[in-house]
């Protein structure tokens, strides 16, 4: 009897024990432990995977503010200090002829002013390199690598005692480092702005006219009383500030998924950023601005000596310069602004706008006959000038967003250095063939006019990209409606 009541009992014992033996491979200890809690508490740990992606998937919400002032503010003093001392080059020019020879010889004054334009052309030929370290190193170690290399050349220089090296140590490492520092602080900008990014940019680009318009009395003060040698490592001062500005440089746009992997190399897509290229709107605005670019620079290249032979070499010729900077830094926080709280206002278009002002004012110098209408006439072309640069950083934001706005940006000032090299040659060429720069300044007005002519496109572009992404979206949604039944 005992046996026979024990066999049931075994029977059972073995029937249950099949079902406990599929689950205890995967939770045998857990099982145990938890009891008759298991079935209630390790359900719920499934979910986890869609909860950790969650955070993926809401948008990132830019501070427009907070710790952003400060990086606006290094970002300001390194668009001052990189352009400052550029601009400035005119003054160092003179010295530099003094110091290696003479002002009269025409050779020397040739050679020498190379140096300035090699370094002015290197700043925007390195941005597209620039633009992928940007993305593989980040915004801070290379606005912090650039600013140590360009305070190295900058020092370099200031022991240099002939003309040959000045291209190397000045117009070429110096510049580079200039390079690596100047990008960062456009791209640095988006992570802490969005609404308020122009008026930011407005006041950013606008520190380049505050130094372009005082550091000219400060280096010619410094040039009579201690010498060329001794103002170059005074400026060293300004780019050793740039370098500790680089550190501000905190990203926060959430990393990309390509940017997680673990391999030593980064990937090609991040080294070289085809999406900015699918953008149809961006092709036309990283073509239109340099076509545009062929003339923009040549008044402010030859402005100065059109203006001796027109009116004498004892006019106050730098007035124009001052004005010019003057109102640039004004229209830099006036169409920053503009852009920003103006309901309704396409930023291409003010960008249009300033091009056409400015093609319309280079034809117009020729036409002056008088001084105050040439003052006139610089006050507006300075202004416009503010616009078309504020603006720039902005419309790349809008055009290819956030995460791509780094290598955009660099192929932009990478095709812009052809022309700002090559367009103030051709209209001194002119002169040369002419005898005046009338036909070079009314040449010069055109290729602003054409180019801003080109970049009308883009808004009706880029209405038409969002009209059938949209279509696209309402289509796959009603898709996905009609296929909820059948599943």
């Amino acid at each position: 009897m005992t046996e026979m009541n024990n066999m049931p009992d075994g029977d059972t014992a073995g029937k249950d024990a099949v079902p406990a033996e599929e689950k205890r491979p995967e939770e045998e200890e857990e099982e145990e432990r938890k009891e008759n809690g298991d079935s209630k508490v390790s359900p719920p740990e499934k979910p986890t995977a869609p909860a950790a992606a969650a955070p993926e998937e809401v948008e990132f919400v830019h501070p427009e503010g907070g710790w952003g002032w400060v990086v606006m503010l290094a970002a300001m003093w390194c668009n001052g200090s990189v352009f400052g001392i550029q601009n400035a080059f005119g003054i160092l020019f003179l010295s530099l002829l003094r110091e290696f020879g003479s002002e009269k010889d025409q050779d020397l004054r040739f050679r020498t002013a190379w140096v300035g334009s090699l370094s002015m052309g290197m700043i925007f030929f390195c941005s597209p390199i620039v633009s992928v370290f940007t993305d593989v190193l980040g915004c801070r170690v290379t606005a912090v690598g650039g600013a140590a290399v360009g305070l190295v050349g900058l020092l370099a220089s200031s022991f240099v005692t002939s003309l040959g090296p000045m291209y190397f140590t000045y117009g070429f490492v110096f510049a580079c480092g200039c390079s690596f520092a100047y990008q960062p602080s456009l791209v640095i900008l988006g992570h802490y702005f969005k609404k308020r990014l122009g008026l930011v940019n407005g006041i950013v680009t606008a520190g380049s006219s505050i130094f372009t318009i005082t550091l000219p009395f400060i280096l010619s003060r410094l040039l009579e009383e201690v010498g060329l040698q001794n103002t170059m490592r005074v400026l060293c001062i300004l780019m050793f500030v740039l370098l500790l500005a680089g550190f501000t440089y905190k990203p926060l746009l959430p990393v990309q998924p390509s940017q997680t992997r673990t391999s030593r190399f980064p990937p090609m897509s991040q080294i070289f950023n085809i999406n900015i290229w699918k953008s149809l709107g961006y092709r036309i605005w990283a073509f239109g601005i340099p076509a545009a670019l062929y003339g923009y620079y040549v008044p402010y290249v030859h402005l100065m000596k059109h203006v001796e032979e027109r009116f004498g070499e004892d006019t106050s010729k730098e007035v124009l310069l001052m004005c010019i900077g003057i109102t640039s830094c004004v229209g830099r926080l006036i169409f920053g602004i503009v852009a920003d709280y103006v309901h309704g206002v396409n930023k291409v278009y003010l960008q249009v706008s300033s091009f056409f002002v400015i093609g319309l004012m280079s034809m117009m110098i020729p036409l002056c006959n008088i001084f105050g209408g040439l003052i006139a006439v610089c006050l507006l072309m300075g202004l416009f000038d503010g616009c078309f640069i504020c603006i720039m950083a902005p419309i790349a934001f809008e055009l290819v967003g956030a995460n791509n706005v780094s290598q955009a940006i660099g192929f932009l000032l990478g095709l812009m250095s052809v022309p700002m090299t090559a367009g103030p040659p051709i209209a001194g060429f002119l002169r040369d063939r002419l005898g005046s720069y009338d036909v070079a300044f009314y040449l010069a007005g055109i290729p602003p006019l054409i180019g801003g002519a080109v970049l009308c496109l883009i808004p009706w572009v880029e209405t038409r990209r969002r009209r059938q992404e949209m279509e696209a979206a309402a289509l796959s949604k009603d898709q996905g409606l009609r296929d909820v039944p059948e599943s």
